[in-house]
């Protein structure tokens, strides 16, 4: 049987059928087959090729021709951390952090990244490009950087090798390039946004508007002490479960590690202190910068060969000039370049420190004297006729300048060495014994401690630190009860944990809530009585009846507030907006209408009088800065608008099994 497939199927026919269900099964159905779910990004973004903005998005077309930019799974974290702690430090004690926990809070923070990667890839399509004296001037104008209002280099080094994790002067520029990139065409079309004296005009009537309103307040009935029957509380729990489950909690035991603080006073080994000194010293030597000035001849992307030429040609006339003795330099960039960022100052860049500039810039002006003036240097941008005024050299420190700090240095990393020593010693013990942290403890000369139990986002302590929770409630310790892997919170300082008891999320049954569930019920029903009088008092208001008549009759307190402007609590900021939602009111009719307020009362109100703003009341300054803001407001619409239309063009992929 088996030779009869085989002869069935070995001939051109058969040959023939399967070449044209691969056709489709290459299209279709490939991309399933060899790209499974295990790619390693958190979002994808691809888009058709600028010369086939049509390509169908088939696999076989977006992988040959299609561009794509991906968000990082580590990107995403970062991101999702630095969210977490800045609501945090907003929100205080009234944050939740395991409220924020949620895919949805996930999903906003990778949105915010999917469209910075789809600003860039459109940036990128676009062929928009940064130049290095744009990039510059950014990071001349960042107040970390400076020193009495100077871009200070030595202060520049400093913040990125202090950052975390530390960052050359190269990656920080690329940074600064890509968000400027990305930024350029939504920032450049938010600004051409534009408002005219007619828009302004009835802006200021609508804000200046004022409204003449009388009030009750109609108070919170009184404490409801009814019985609650047992099916209402069934009803109420049942309609909302959502608010009666109880979050999964784990209880840790755990040991801490940490490095011994070295004595400051103890003896150091100079020999040592010296050997120490020959590594780190190129730390404490200055680099080599160079001050400098510049004029551009700008080429274009696209330039022919002759403007190309023509470029070049006038940068070596200017040379020419600028190395002639007595020649002004500053003068001949004012009146030929091309770089604005530089041209008012006379072509004047600063210090400029290696890294600072890339390519055959940098290589020319590092081989320069000081005073002399350079033949013209090719770079992205076009031909630079480079001047070196200033020239400040690296200098060295001996070890006498720095004895102290480095007999400091040893002393700490003895202290560093013995607390690597003592984390070895407990991983092996863990290794031996994965199950307890008894022999551990013992290894390590510290005490088991206990925390929990403690909800995700909940704990204190350890138990705050995001790299213990995600320890915490993984499967591998919440399953199997094994101890963890040192997990580092911080310099020098090392935990081990072991879960010794997990609740998974589960709904509290109602004997458990029924307390709660009784309050609430109560609560809805004062706050629904209060509701209902509202109510009837207004459409007794509708029918006729005055205000004061209406609180007379129920022993309330009317309140007349004539010219009541907008945002003004008056008695409540919630109630302030619906009297500015009603509508005004025709001939002696007054508009009622009523607003609950958080504390279960209600507000009765009727609108009597709407008076609207007066423009020509405002001076020109107020007029100026209204149109500045509303302008900006509209600005930041069109760049949205841009943003969701570059979105529809493009194919967003999301990895939810990364968040």
């Amino acid at each position: 049987m088996l030779q009869a497939l085989r002869d069935k199927t070995s001939g051109w026919i058969a040959i023939a059928i399967v070449a044209v269900l691969a056709i489709p099964f290459a299209f279709f159905g490939m991309e399933q087959y060899l790209f499974q779910n295990n790619a390693d990004y958190a979002a994808k973004v691809e888009a058709p090729p600028k010369w086939w903005k049509s390509a169908p998005d088939v696999w076989l077309v977006r992988k040959l021709a299609w561009t794509s930019t991906e968000v990082s799974a580590e990107e995403f974290r970062q991101a999702f951390d630095s969210m977490r702690e800045q609501r945090r430090q907003q929100e205080g004690e009234a944050f939740d952090a395991r409220g924020f926990e949620t895919l949805e809070s996930k999903r906003e923070v990778l949105e915010q990244l999917i469209d910075r990667a789809v600003l860039g890839l459109a940036a990128e399509r676009a062929d928009i490009v940064i130049g290095d004296a744009q990039v510059q001037e950014v990071i001349r104008s960042i107040p970390a950087f400076q020193v009495e209002g100077r871009f200070d280099p030595q202060r520049y080094q400093m913040a990125l090798q202090s950052a975390q994790p530390p960052r050359t002067p190269r990656d920080f520029q690329e940074s600064i390039r890509i968000d400027m990139q990305r930024a350029l065409v939504p920032q450049t079309i938010a600004e051409t946004a534009f408002v005219t004296e007619s828009e302004a005009a009835r802006l200021m009537r609508l804000l200046g508007e004022r409204r003449d309103v009388s009030f009750v307040i109609v108070p919170p009935p009184a404490v409801d002490s009814a019985e609650v029957s047992a099916a209402d509380q069934q009803a109420w729990y049942e309609a909302h479960a959502a608010r009666y489950r109880e979050p999964e909690k784990v209880a840790l035991e755990y040991i801490e590690l940490r490095a011994v603080a070295a004595d400051g006073d103890g003896p150091v080994d100079e020999a040592e202190a010296r050997a120490h000194f020959e590594q780190v010293k190129s730390r404490f030597a200055t680099a080599e910068r160079r001050m400098a000035s510049h004029i551009l001849i700008e080429v274009p992307a696209d330039a022919d060969a002759a403007t190309q030429q023509a470029a070049q040609k006038r940068a070596a006339e200017i040379a020419a000039k600028a190395q002639q003795p007595g020649a002004d330099f500053a003068a001949l960039a004012r009146e030929n370049s091309d770089d604005p960022g530089s041209r008012d100052g006379g072509g004047d860049l600063g210090w400029i420190e290696k890294g600072m500039m890339a390519g055959a810039f940098e290589d020319a002006l590092f081989a320069m004297e000081p005073g002399t003036v350079s033949a013209p240097v090719r770079s992205d941008f076009g031909w630079h006729v480079l001047q070196l005024r200033e020239v400040d050299a690296d200098k060295p420190v001996a070890f006498e300048d720095v004895r102290e700090q480095m007999e400091q240095e040893v002393r700490d990393s003895d202290g560093s060495r013995a607390y690597s020593e003592q984390v070895g010693r407990v991983v092996d013990e863990i290794n031996r014994s994965p199950m307890s942290l008894e022999p551990a403890a013992a290894a390590g000369g510290v005490q088991i401690q206990t925390i929990g139990p403690f909800a995700r986002g909940a704990g204190s302590g350890i138990a705050a630190n995001n790299a213990v929770v995600q320890a915490a409630f993984s499967d591998a310790l919440t399953q199997d009860g094994t101890v963890s892997d040192p997990i580092e919170i911080g310099p020098d300082h090392t935990v081990f944990i072991r879960v010794t008891s997990h609740t998974p999320e589960r709904a509290q049954p109602l004997e458990q809530v029924r307390e709660r569930v009784i309050a609430e019920v109560r609560a809805d029903r004062a706050r629904k009585q209060a509701e209902q009088t509202a109510v009837a008092m207004v459409a007794e208001l509708k029918g006729g009846k005055s205000l004061e008549a209406l609180a007379g009759e129920r022993e309330l307190q009317a309140q007349d507030v004539p010219g009541i402007p907008r945002g003004a609590p008056v008695p409540d900021a919630v109630a302030n907006q619906a009297y500015f939602r009603a509508a005004p009111p025709s001939g002696d009719a007054v508009t009622p209408g009523r607003v609950m307020l958080a504390d279960g009362s209600a507000v009765v109100f009727a609108v009597t009088k709407v008076e609207p703003g007066n423009p020509d009341e405002a001076s020109e300054q107020e007029r100026e800065m209204l149109r500045q803001q509303l302008g900006s407001l509209l600005g930041n619409e069109d760049a949205e608008v841009l943003q969701r239309s570059l979105r529809r063009e493009m194919k967003i992929t999301v990895n939810e099994a990364r968040l």
